[in-house]
């Protein structure tokens, strides 16, 4: 009986063997830029602007409107590219607008910056700045271009710093004063 079951312990072995092989798991955001460190490196950070948008509670308290990335579904501060002819400003109130359906008075000068990594639609990860402008929300739209496609949620500025990843990001949400 042992000699049988060697025979089928190699035979499963075998055809174990001859499956197909697995396609590789895709690499995640630090394991493609270790790939390539010049890009850290280089000096070369994408440029981004981000609405931090903020209104008061009826107790005064104040309250951060945070959404969901629409890839990944983690929590973030409505951001995206520069755009032409848009002071940084403008472009990120277009963003708010936009993702969260949100407009209010901005300021014009940031009131911080983050660093993180950004995977492009080419699976091409880059390094990014972003320019942080608040903006105090006195109007929510009830029909914006991203609507049905993110999450929202007002939350303290304790709550927003624990839901987003980048620590820059953290500490300035746990910092937040209206200037």
């Amino acid at each position: 009986m042992s000699a049988n079951w060697r025979q089928v312990s190699r035979s499963s072995r075998a055809i174990k063997k001859s499956k197909a092989p697995k396609s590789p798991k895709p690499k995640t955001l630090l394991q493609k830029l270790a790939a390539s460190p010049e890009k850290l490196f280089s000096g070369s950070f994408r440029q981004q602007c981000a609405a931090l948008c903020y209104r008061f509670a009826p107790d005064g308290a104040i309250e951060i409107l945070l959404v969901t990335s629409r890839d990944s579904g983690r929590w973030l501060i409505p951001k995206g590219w520069p755009m032409k002819q848009k002071e940084a400003h403008e472009a990120a109130a277009i963003e708010a607008l936009q993702e969260a359906g949100v407009r209010g008075k901005v300021r014009k000068k940031p009131i911080g910056s983050y660093t993180y990594l950004k995977m492009l639609d080419d699976g091409d990860v880059v390094p990014c700045i972003v320019d942080i402008f608040q903006i105090e929300v006195t109007k929510l739209a009830e029909k914006y271009k991203e609507k049905g496609e993110r999450l929202l949620a007002w939350v303290s500025p304790d709550e927003a710093a624990r839901r987003v990843r980048e620590i820059e990001l953290k500490s300035l949400l746990v910092d937040f004063k209206p200037r």
